[in-house]
Protein backbone atom coordinates (compact mmCIF):
# COMPACT_ATOMS: atom_id res chain seq x y z
CA UNK A 1 0.00 0.00 0.00
CA UNK A 2 1.73 3.32 -1.30
CA UNK A 3 2.30 5.78 1.75
CA UNK A 4 0.10 8.82 1.83
CA UNK A 5 2.08 12.14 1.30
CA UNK A 6 0.01 14.74 3.00
CA UNK A 7 -3.11 14.25 5.34
CA UNK A 8 -4.83 18.22 5.54
CA UNK A 9 -6.68 18.92 8.27
CA UNK A 10 -9.43 21.97 7.85
CA UNK A 11 -11.18 23.01 10.69
CA UNK A 12 -14.84 24.23 10.51
CA UNK A 13 -13.66 28.38 10.36
CA UNK A 14 -11.46 27.26 7.45
CA UNK A 15 -13.38 26.69 4.42
CA UNK A 16 -11.72 28.69 2.07
CA UNK A 17 -10.21 26.65 -0.82
CA UNK A 18 -6.51 29.12 -1.17
CA UNK A 19 -6.51 28.55 2.87
CA UNK A 20 -2.25 27.94 3.32
CA UNK A 21 -2.61 23.84 4.17
CA UNK A 22 -4.31 23.46 0.65
CA UNK A 23 -2.15 25.76 -1.17
CA UNK A 24 0.60 23.91 0.14
CA UNK A 25 -0.69 20.48 -1.09
CA UNK A 26 -0.98 18.95 -4.23
CA UNK A 27 -4.87 17.08 -4.78
CA UNK A 28 -3.38 14.47 -6.93
CA UNK A 29 -1.06 13.35 -3.88
CA UNK A 30 -2.62 14.26 -0.70
CA UNK A 31 -5.79 14.06 1.25
CA UNK A 32 -7.85 16.45 3.20
CA UNK A 33 -9.49 15.26 6.63
CA UNK A 34 -12.66 17.25 8.16
CA UNK A 35 -14.49 16.33 10.80
CA UNK A 36 -17.73 17.21 12.86
CA UNK A 37 -16.63 16.91 16.47
CA UNK A 38 -18.86 16.61 19.63
CA UNK A 39 -16.13 18.18 21.66
CA UNK A 40 -15.78 21.51 19.29
CA UNK A 41 -19.81 22.04 19.30
CA UNK A 42 -20.17 21.05 23.02
CA UNK A 43 -17.41 23.13 24.91
CA UNK A 44 -19.73 25.89 25.30
CA UNK A 45 -23.61 25.44 24.91
CA UNK A 46 -23.51 27.16 21.44
CA UNK A 47 -26.57 28.21 19.83
CA UNK A 48 -28.48 25.31 17.78
CA UNK A 49 -28.47 27.54 15.00
CA UNK A 50 -24.38 28.17 14.97
CA UNK A 51 -23.82 24.56 14.65
CA UNK A 52 -25.96 23.61 12.04
CA UNK A 53 -24.75 26.38 10.14
CA UNK A 54 -21.03 25.53 10.47
CA UNK A 55 -21.58 21.09 9.68
CA UNK A 56 -24.07 22.56 6.77
CA UNK A 57 -21.02 24.72 5.34
CA UNK A 58 -18.33 22.45 6.25
CA UNK A 59 -20.17 20.06 4.38
CA UNK A 60 -20.77 21.82 0.98
CA UNK A 61 -17.15 22.88 1.45
CA UNK A 62 -16.07 19.26 1.36
CA UNK A 63 -18.02 19.17 -1.77
CA UNK A 64 -16.64 22.14 -3.60
CA UNK A 65 -13.27 20.40 -2.40
CA UNK A 66 -14.64 17.10 -4.27
CA UNK A 67 -15.71 18.82 -7.15
CA UNK A 68 -12.19 20.35 -8.28
CA UNK A 69 -10.52 17.17 -7.67
CA UNK A 70 -9.76 16.91 -3.81
CA UNK A 71 -9.95 13.47 -1.95
CA UNK A 72 -11.81 14.37 1.22
CA UNK A 73 -12.38 12.08 3.85
CA UNK A 74 -15.35 13.74 5.92
CA UNK A 75 -16.23 12.32 8.96
CA UNK A 76 -19.76 13.33 10.22
CA UNK A 77 -21.41 13.28 13.15
CA UNK A 78 -22.93 9.79 13.09
CA UNK A 79 -20.30 8.56 11.42
CA UNK A 80 -18.99 4.84 12.74
CA UNK A 81 -15.30 6.18 13.11
CA UNK A 82 -16.33 9.57 14.65
CA UNK A 83 -14.07 9.46 17.98
CA UNK A 84 -15.39 12.48 19.35
CA UNK A 85 -12.55 14.87 19.26
CA UNK A 86 -9.73 16.34 17.34
CA UNK A 87 -6.97 14.46 18.65
CA UNK A 88 -8.68 11.04 19.09
CA UNK A 89 -9.83 11.57 15.07
CA UNK A 90 -6.19 12.55 14.00
CA UNK A 91 -4.42 10.01 15.93
CA UNK A 92 -7.03 7.79 14.29
CA UNK A 93 -6.55 9.00 10.81
CA UNK A 94 -2.70 8.75 11.39
CA UNK A 95 -2.66 5.23 12.37
CA UNK A 96 -4.85 4.14 8.99
CA UNK A 97 -3.83 6.48 6.48
CA UNK A 98 0.04 6.68 7.53
CA UNK A 99 1.00 10.18 6.12
CA UNK A 100 4.25 11.33 5.75
CA UNK A 101 3.17 14.57 7.28
CA UNK A 102 0.26 16.30 9.22
CA UNK A 103 -0.90 19.49 8.01
CA UNK A 104 -2.78 22.25 9.10
CA UNK A 105 -3.87 26.12 9.19
CA UNK A 106 -2.92 27.41 12.40
CA UNK A 107 -6.12 27.26 14.57
CA UNK A 108 -8.17 30.74 15.39
CA UNK A 109 -8.27 29.88 18.87
CA UNK A 110 -5.34 29.44 22.14
CA UNK A 111 -7.31 26.55 23.09
CA UNK A 112 -7.44 24.37 19.69
CA UNK A 113 -3.16 25.06 18.80
CA UNK A 114 -2.73 23.82 22.23
CA UNK A 115 -4.06 20.81 21.29
CA UNK A 116 -2.73 20.18 17.82
CA UNK A 117 0.66 20.67 19.34
CA UNK A 118 0.27 17.60 20.79
CA UNK A 119 0.78 15.89 17.59
CA UNK A 120 3.33 15.89 15.18
CA UNK A 121 1.79 18.37 12.72
CA UNK A 122 3.09 21.08 10.36
CA UNK A 123 1.15 24.34 11.43
CA UNK A 124 0.78 26.74 8.84
CA UNK A 125 0.22 30.65 9.23
CA UNK A 126 -3.31 31.59 8.28
CA UNK A 127 -2.56 34.23 5.23
CA UNK A 128 -6.37 35.33 4.85
CA UNK A 129 -5.72 38.07 7.47
CA UNK A 130 -4.12 41.13 6.67
CA UNK A 131 -1.97 41.46 9.80
CA UNK A 132 0.32 37.95 10.55
CA UNK A 133 0.45 37.20 14.01
CA UNK A 134 4.51 38.34 13.77
CA UNK A 135 3.42 42.12 12.08
CA UNK A 136 0.96 42.77 14.82
CA UNK A 137 3.53 41.56 17.38
CA UNK A 138 6.09 44.51 15.83
CA UNK A 139 3.20 47.09 15.58
CA UNK A 140 2.88 46.43 19.21
CA UNK A 141 6.30 46.33 20.54
CA UNK A 142 7.10 49.54 22.86
CA UNK A 143 3.44 51.76 22.34
CA UNK A 144 2.40 52.87 25.80
CA UNK A 145 -1.16 52.27 24.74
CA UNK A 146 -2.69 49.80 21.71
CA UNK A 147 -5.01 51.85 20.18
CA UNK A 148 -7.19 50.49 17.20
CA UNK A 149 -7.25 54.05 15.50
CA UNK A 150 -3.70 54.30 14.67
CA UNK A 151 -3.71 50.27 14.32
CA UNK A 152 -6.46 50.95 11.80
CA UNK A 153 -4.83 54.01 10.03
CA UNK A 154 -1.72 51.69 9.29
CA UNK A 155 -3.95 49.12 7.93
CA UNK A 156 -5.69 52.22 5.27
CA UNK A 157 -1.79 52.63 4.00
CA UNK A 158 -0.63 49.40 3.97
CA UNK A 159 -3.94 48.01 1.63
CA UNK A 160 -4.43 51.68 -0.18
CA UNK A 161 -7.77 51.02 0.86
CA UNK A 162 -9.92 54.68 0.55
CA UNK A 163 -6.88 56.51 0.26
CA UNK A 164 -5.90 59.95 -1.82
CA UNK A 165 -2.05 59.53 -1.97
CA UNK A 166 -0.58 59.74 0.97
CA UNK A 167 -4.34 60.97 2.72
CA UNK A 168 -7.12 59.21 3.76
CA UNK A 169 -10.00 59.90 1.17
CA UNK A 170 -12.28 62.73 2.60
CA UNK A 171 -9.50 64.24 4.19
CA UNK A 172 -10.07 62.17 7.67
CA UNK A 173 -9.50 58.58 8.97
CA UNK A 174 -12.54 58.35 10.70
CA UNK A 175 -16.50 59.00 10.09
CA UNK A 176 -17.38 57.50 13.62
CA UNK A 177 -19.24 61.03 14.51
CA UNK A 178 -21.53 61.21 11.40
CA UNK A 179 -22.73 57.54 12.04
CA UNK A 180 -24.96 57.70 14.92
CA UNK A 181 -28.48 58.05 13.78
CA UNK A 182 -31.35 56.39 15.91
CA UNK A 183 -33.51 55.07 12.94
CA UNK A 184 -37.25 55.52 12.77
CA UNK A 185 -39.90 52.81 12.47
CA UNK A 186 -41.22 54.44 9.20
CA UNK A 187 -37.60 53.88 7.10
CA UNK A 188 -37.78 51.51 4.48
CA UNK A 189 -35.57 48.15 5.55
CA UNK A 190 -33.97 45.96 3.53
CA UNK A 191 -33.57 42.12 4.73
CA UNK A 192 -30.91 39.96 4.11
CA UNK A 193 -31.29 37.86 1.46
CA UNK A 194 -32.62 34.39 2.35
CA UNK A 195 -31.68 30.94 1.34
CA UNK A 196 -34.02 28.22 0.75
CA UNK A 197 -32.55 24.71 2.52
CA UNK A 198 -31.36 21.72 0.66
CA UNK A 199 -30.77 17.85 1.20
CA UNK A 200 -27.80 18.40 3.08
CA UNK A 201 -28.95 21.41 5.20
CA UNK A 202 -32.14 19.78 6.41
CA UNK A 203 -30.09 16.50 7.33
CA UNK A 204 -27.88 19.04 9.25
CA UNK A 205 -30.99 20.46 11.04
CA UNK A 206 -32.37 16.97 12.02
CA UNK A 207 -29.17 16.00 13.59
CA UNK A 208 -29.05 19.30 14.93
CA UNK A 209 -32.67 18.90 16.10
CA UNK A 210 -32.07 15.21 17.56
CA UNK A 211 -28.51 15.47 19.12
CA UNK A 212 -28.50 19.47 20.31
CA UNK A 213 -32.26 19.83 21.52
CA UNK A 214 -31.30 21.26 25.02
CA UNK A 215 -28.81 24.13 23.71
CA UNK A 216 -30.10 27.52 23.72
CA UNK A 217 -31.88 29.40 20.40
CA UNK A 218 -34.42 28.49 17.74
CA UNK A 219 -33.08 26.45 14.79
CA UNK A 220 -35.99 27.65 12.89
CA UNK A 221 -36.06 29.39 10.47
CA UNK A 222 -32.86 28.72 9.26
CA UNK A 223 -32.08 30.97 6.06
CA UNK A 224 -28.24 31.18 5.95
CA UNK A 225 -25.97 31.13 3.34
CA UNK A 226 -23.87 27.86 3.67
CA UNK A 227 -22.34 27.84 0.12
CA UNK A 228 -19.46 30.27 -0.79
CA UNK A 229 -21.31 32.02 -3.99
CA UNK A 230 -24.49 32.14 -1.61
CA UNK A 231 -22.57 33.60 0.73
CA UNK A 232 -21.47 36.14 -1.95
CA UNK A 233 -24.99 36.72 -2.93
CA UNK A 234 -25.65 37.95 0.82
CA UNK A 235 -23.10 40.13 0.85
CA UNK A 236 -23.62 41.83 -2.56
CA UNK A 237 -27.61 42.41 -1.57
CA UNK A 238 -26.36 44.33 1.00
CA UNK A 239 -24.02 46.39 -1.19
CA UNK A 240 -26.78 47.15 -3.09
CA UNK A 241 -29.74 47.42 -1.10
CA UNK A 242 -28.10 48.24 2.87
CA UNK A 243 -25.04 49.82 2.68
CA UNK A 244 -26.31 53.53 1.12
CA UNK A 245 -27.48 53.85 4.69
CA UNK A 246 -25.22 51.77 6.87
CA UNK A 247 -23.13 54.58 8.18
CA UNK A 248 -26.20 56.50 9.12
CA UNK A 249 -27.53 54.00 11.03
CA UNK A 250 -25.03 51.36 11.78
CA UNK A 251 -25.47 52.31 15.94
CA UNK A 252 -29.25 52.17 15.76
CA UNK A 253 -31.65 49.91 17.57
CA UNK A 254 -35.55 49.25 16.77
CA UNK A 255 -38.04 46.84 18.16
CA UNK A 256 -39.05 43.96 14.89
CA UNK A 257 -36.07 45.14 13.11
CA UNK A 258 -32.82 42.86 14.07
CA UNK A 259 -30.63 43.60 10.70
CA UNK A 260 -31.63 47.13 10.13
CA UNK A 261 -28.79 48.42 7.46
CA UNK A 262 -26.04 45.85 8.81
CA UNK A 263 -24.57 43.39 6.22
CA UNK A 264 -25.05 40.26 8.56
CA UNK A 265 -22.22 38.83 6.81
CA UNK A 266 -19.88 37.94 9.85
CA UNK A 267 -20.37 34.21 10.18
CA UNK A 268 -19.25 33.99 6.48
CA UNK A 269 -16.36 36.13 6.94
CA UNK A 270 -15.44 34.33 9.78
CA UNK A 271 -15.60 30.11 8.64
CA UNK A 272 -13.95 30.85 5.15
CA UNK A 273 -16.99 31.73 2.78
CA UNK A 274 -15.84 35.40 2.53
CA UNK A 275 -12.51 37.05 2.08
CA UNK A 276 -12.27 40.29 4.00
CA UNK A 277 -10.02 42.00 1.57
CA UNK A 278 -12.20 41.08 -1.16
CA UNK A 279 -15.12 42.53 0.50
CA UNK A 280 -13.28 45.55 1.44
CA UNK A 281 -12.48 46.22 -2.21
CA UNK A 282 -16.19 45.76 -3.06
CA UNK A 283 -16.59 48.50 -0.92
CA UNK A 284 -14.67 50.73 -1.78
CA UNK A 285 -15.56 50.33 -5.44
CA UNK A 286 -19.23 51.08 -4.44
CA UNK A 287 -18.24 54.59 -2.92
CA UNK A 288 -15.77 55.47 -5.34
CA UNK A 289 -18.93 54.48 -8.11
CA UNK A 290 -20.97 57.12 -6.16
CA UNK A 291 -23.36 54.82 -5.06
CA UNK A 292 -22.65 55.13 -1.34
CA UNK A 293 -21.52 58.04 0.69
CA UNK A 294 -17.90 57.87 2.28
CA UNK A 295 -19.42 57.77 5.91
CA UNK A 296 -20.63 54.34 5.03
CA UNK A 297 -17.83 53.24 3.14
CA UNK A 298 -15.21 54.16 5.53
CA UNK A 299 -17.76 52.95 8.51
CA UNK A 300 -18.13 49.24 7.37
CA UNK A 301 -14.36 49.24 6.29
CA UNK A 302 -13.33 49.90 9.70
CA UNK A 303 -14.67 47.46 11.22
CA UNK A 304 -13.49 44.97 8.98
CA UNK A 305 -9.22 45.88 8.76
CA UNK A 306 -9.42 48.02 11.38
CA UNK A 307 -11.39 46.34 14.42
CA UNK A 308 -11.43 43.04 13.24
CA UNK A 309 -8.10 42.55 12.51
CA UNK A 310 -6.88 44.23 15.51
CA UNK A 311 -8.65 42.20 18.17
CA UNK A 312 -7.30 39.58 16.62
CA UNK A 313 -3.80 41.03 16.78
CA UNK A 314 -4.74 41.90 20.93
CA UNK A 315 -6.00 38.08 20.95
CA UNK A 316 -2.47 36.29 19.98
CA UNK A 317 -0.53 38.83 21.71
CA UNK A 318 -2.13 38.41 25.27
CA UNK A 319 -3.23 35.06 25.14
CA UNK A 320 -3.42 33.13 27.28
CA UNK A 321 -3.21 35.15 30.78
CA UNK A 322 -5.96 37.69 28.85
CA UNK A 323 -8.49 35.12 28.97
CA UNK A 324 -8.55 35.70 33.29
CA UNK A 325 -8.21 39.51 33.28
CA UNK A 326 -11.05 40.94 35.46
CA UNK A 327 -9.80 44.53 36.19
CA UNK A 328 -13.30 45.50 38.47
CA UNK A 329 -12.98 41.94 40.27
CA UNK A 330 -16.80 41.75 39.25
CA UNK A 331 -18.29 38.12 40.49
CA UNK A 332 -21.61 37.86 39.99
CA UNK A 333 -22.99 35.45 38.22
CA UNK A 334 -24.96 35.64 35.22
CA UNK A 335 -28.61 36.35 35.17
CA UNK A 336 -31.30 34.18 33.96
CA UNK A 337 -32.70 36.06 31.78
CA UNK A 338 -29.57 36.68 29.38
CA UNK A 339 -31.14 32.75 28.61
CA UNK A 340 -34.78 32.99 29.40
CA UNK A 341 -35.36 36.85 27.83
CA UNK A 342 -37.93 36.83 31.15
CA UNK A 343 -37.40 40.13 32.27
CA UNK A 344 -39.24 43.52 32.61
CA UNK A 345 -36.23 45.72 30.94
CA UNK A 346 -37.72 46.07 27.59
CA UNK A 347 -33.97 46.75 25.75
CA UNK A 348 -32.65 43.30 27.46
CA UNK A 349 -35.41 41.58 26.58
CA UNK A 350 -35.71 42.28 23.12
CA UNK A 351 -32.10 41.30 22.67
CA UNK A 352 -31.99 38.24 23.93
CA UNK A 353 -35.16 37.56 21.90
CA UNK A 354 -33.61 38.27 18.67
CA UNK A 355 -30.54 36.49 20.35
CA UNK A 356 -32.37 33.49 20.19
CA UNK A 357 -34.41 33.56 17.21
CA UNK A 358 -31.59 34.52 14.90
CA UNK A 359 -28.15 33.80 16.76
CA UNK A 360 -27.63 37.10 15.84
CA UNK A 361 -27.08 41.14 17.37
CA UNK A 362 -25.54 43.74 16.04
CA UNK A 363 -22.31 45.77 17.95
CA UNK A 364 -24.33 48.36 19.78
CA UNK A 365 -26.91 45.63 21.36
CA UNK A 366 -23.73 43.33 22.25
CA UNK A 367 -21.99 46.87 24.18
CA UNK A 368 -24.66 49.18 25.40
CA UNK A 369 -27.22 46.83 25.79
CA UNK A 370 -26.13 43.40 27.48
CA UNK A 371 -22.51 44.12 27.65
CA UNK A 372 -23.39 47.76 29.77
CA UNK A 373 -25.92 45.63 31.57
CA UNK A 374 -23.63 43.07 32.62
CA UNK A 375 -20.49 45.14 33.61
CA UNK A 376 -22.73 47.70 35.70
CA UNK A 377 -24.47 45.09 37.46
CA UNK A 378 -20.87 43.25 38.08
CA UNK A 379 -21.41 40.23 36.65
CA UNK A 380 -17.92 38.07 35.70
CA UNK A 381 -16.59 38.98 32.49
CA UNK A 382 -15.56 35.18 31.77
CA UNK A 383 -19.19 34.58 32.38
CA UNK A 384 -20.65 36.67 29.84
CA UNK A 385 -17.61 35.78 27.28
CA UNK A 386 -18.84 32.24 27.56
CA UNK A 387 -22.49 33.40 26.97
CA UNK A 388 -21.32 35.42 23.69
CA UNK A 389 -19.01 32.72 22.43
CA UNK A 390 -22.19 30.60 22.78
CA UNK A 391 -25.03 32.40 21.27
CA UNK A 392 -23.72 34.20 18.08
CA UNK A 393 -22.80 32.38 15.03
CA UNK A 394 -20.20 34.32 14.38
CA UNK A 395 -18.30 33.88 17.38
CA UNK A 396 -15.18 32.71 17.55
CA UNK A 397 -12.73 33.08 20.20
CA UNK A 398 -10.27 35.48 18.99
CA UNK A 399 -12.93 37.94 17.75
CA UNK A 400 -15.53 37.31 20.58
CA UNK A 401 -12.91 37.52 23.74
CA UNK A 402 -11.38 40.49 23.24
CA UNK A 403 -14.85 42.17 22.11
CA UNK A 404 -15.98 41.14 25.53
CA UNK A 405 -13.29 41.52 28.10
CA UNK A 406 -11.69 44.28 26.58
CA UNK A 407 -13.94 46.69 24.95
CA UNK A 408 -17.60 45.25 26.49
CA UNK A 409 -16.24 44.84 30.38
CA UNK A 410 -12.68 46.92 30.28
CA UNK A 411 -11.72 43.85 32.34
CA UNK A 412 -8.11 44.71 31.20
CA UNK A 413 -8.33 47.68 32.28
CA UNK A 414 -7.84 49.82 29.60
CA UNK A 415 -5.37 48.24 27.55
CA UNK A 416 -7.95 47.99 24.67
CA UNK A 417 -10.40 50.54 25.06
CA UNK A 418 -9.75 54.00 26.60
CA UNK A 419 -12.89 53.86 28.60
CA UNK A 420 -15.46 51.58 30.21
CA UNK A 421 -18.79 51.51 27.69
CA UNK A 422 -20.88 52.52 30.92
CA UNK A 423 -24.13 54.42 30.35
CA UNK A 424 -27.39 55.33 31.74
CA UNK A 425 -30.57 54.33 29.92
CA UNK A 426 -30.95 57.42 28.26
CA UNK A 427 -28.54 56.16 25.70
CA UNK A 428 -30.04 53.37 25.03
CA UNK A 429 -33.50 55.05 24.84
CA UNK A 430 -31.50 58.23 22.34
CA UNK A 431 -30.96 55.16 19.80
CA UNK A 432 -33.89 52.91 20.26
CA UNK A 433 -37.48 52.19 20.67
CA UNK A 434 -36.68 49.87 23.19
CA UNK A 435 -37.83 51.88 26.06
CA UNK A 436 -41.39 52.21 25.16
CA UNK A 437 -41.91 48.38 25.87
CA UNK A 438 -40.43 48.77 29.22
CA UNK A 439 -42.12 48.82 32.34
CA UNK A 440 -39.67 50.89 34.05
CA UNK A 441 -39.66 54.49 33.01
CA UNK A 442 -36.07 55.54 31.60
CA UNK A 443 -36.60 59.41 33.12
CA UNK A 444 -36.29 58.15 36.48
CA UNK A 445 -33.17 57.75 38.35
CA UNK A 446 -34.19 56.17 41.49
CA UNK A 447 -37.30 54.21 42.56
CA UNK A 448 -39.17 51.39 42.05
CA UNK A 449 -40.49 52.60 38.22
CA UNK A 450 -36.84 53.98 37.54
CA UNK A 451 -34.60 52.33 34.43
CA UNK A 452 -32.44 50.03 36.43
CA UNK A 453 -29.69 51.31 34.00
CA UNK A 454 -29.61 54.79 35.47
CA UNK A 455 -29.02 53.87 39.54
CA UNK A 456 -27.11 50.99 38.39
CA UNK A 457 -24.60 53.83 36.11
CA UNK A 458 -24.35 55.84 38.91
CA UNK A 459 -23.56 53.45 42.04
CA UNK A 460 -21.21 51.15 39.54
CA UNK A 461 -19.20 55.37 38.55
CA UNK A 462 -19.02 55.31 42.71
CA UNK A 463 -17.96 51.86 43.47
CA UNK A 464 -15.13 52.13 40.70
CA UNK A 465 -13.75 55.95 41.54
CA UNK A 466 -10.49 54.80 42.87
CA UNK A 467 -9.69 52.90 39.50
CA UNK A 468 -12.16 55.45 36.94
CA UNK A 469 -11.50 58.73 38.57
CA UNK A 470 -8.42 59.65 36.80
CA UNK A 471 -9.52 58.29 33.44
CA UNK A 472 -10.17 61.74 31.35
CA UNK A 473 -13.24 60.25 29.40
CA UNK A 474 -15.04 59.55 32.37
CA UNK A 475 -13.38 61.18 35.65
CA UNK A 476 -16.30 63.95 34.95
CA UNK A 477 -19.20 62.05 35.30
CA UNK A 478 -18.10 60.92 38.52
CA UNK A 479 -17.64 64.45 39.83
CA UNK A 480 -21.08 65.05 38.38
CA UNK A 481 -21.99 62.28 40.60
CA UNK A 482 -19.66 63.89 43.38
CA UNK A 483 -22.28 66.86 43.17
CA UNK A 484 -25.54 65.05 43.76
CA UNK A 485 -27.19 65.86 47.45
CA UNK A 486 -26.51 62.98 50.20
CA UNK A 487 -30.32 62.28 50.06
CA UNK A 488 -29.89 61.21 46.06
CA UNK A 489 -26.75 59.24 46.17
CA UNK A 490 -27.92 57.48 49.22
CA UNK A 491 -31.77 56.63 46.83
CA UNK A 492 -29.11 55.58 43.94
CA UNK A 493 -27.52 53.38 46.16
CA UNK A 494 -30.37 51.80 47.80
CA UNK A 495 -32.28 51.72 44.10
CA UNK A 496 -29.23 49.49 42.54
CA UNK A 497 -29.16 47.24 46.09
CA UNK A 498 -32.66 46.53 45.56
CA UNK A 499 -33.01 45.82 41.96
CA UNK A 500 -29.49 43.52 42.08
CA UNK A 501 -31.22 41.39 44.96
CA UNK A 502 -33.97 40.47 42.82
CA UNK A 503 -31.64 39.09 40.05
CA UNK A 504 -28.77 37.58 41.99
Amino acid sequence: MKRLRNLIFVLGDQLTPQISSLKFGDSRLDRVLMVESMEEATYVGHHKKKIAFIFSAMRHFAEELRETGWRVDYIDFNHLENRGGFIAQLEHAIKQCRPENLIVTEPGEWRVLQMLKQLKVTILPDDRFLCPIADFKRWAEGRKQLRMEYFYRDMRRKTGLLMAGEKPAGGVWNFDAENRRPARADLLMPRPKIYPQDDTTRAVLGLVASQFGNHFGDIEPFNYAVTRSSAEEAFENFLEFALPSFGDYQDAMLIGEPFLYHSVIAQYLNCGLLDALTVCRRVEAAYTSGRVPLNAAEGYIRQVIGWREYVRGIYWLKMPDYAEVNFFDHQQPLPDFYWSADTDMGCIRATVEQTKEYAYAHHIQRLMVTGNFAMLAGVNPQRLHEWYLSVYADAYEWVELPNTLGMSQYADGGMLASKPYAASGAYINRMSNYCESSVYDVKLRTGKQACPFNSLYWNFLNRHRDKLASNPRIGNMIRTYDKFSVSEREKIAASSAEFLAKIF
